[in-house]
C-alpha cells in the first residue's frame, strides 16, 4: 500500500478518535473485543502510518467510532 495514503488514513483515524475523546488503549481494547488481535502499540503505529491496517480492523474501527466508510477514508 502507498505510504502516503497510509499516513493520511492514520492521521484521519487519530483525528476522529480524539474527537470522540477515546484513548488508544480504549480503541485497542474494543478492537480486541471485536476479534482483532492488536495491541495499543500496534494501533499507535496505524495512526502514524507505520503499520498496515487490515480489512477486519477497518470494519471494526468503523463500528467502534460510529462513522461511515466515507468519513474514515476522507
Amino acid at each position: 500500500m502507498n505510504i502516503i495514503y497510509e499516513k493520511s488514513l492514520g492521521k484521519n483515524i487519530r483525528k476522529i478518535r480524539m474527537e470522540k475523546k477515546l484513548s488508544q488503549e480504549q480503541i485497542s481494547a474494543q478492537l480486541q473485543i471485536k476479534g482483532c488481535d492488536i495491541t495499543r502499540s500496534a494501533y499507535a503505529k496505524i495512526e502514524v502510518g507505520q503499520r498496515h491496517i487490515y480489512a477486519d480492523e477497518i470494519k471494526a474501527l468503523k463500528e467502534i467510532l460510529d462513522i461511515s466508510y466515507d468519513e474514515l477514508f476522507i
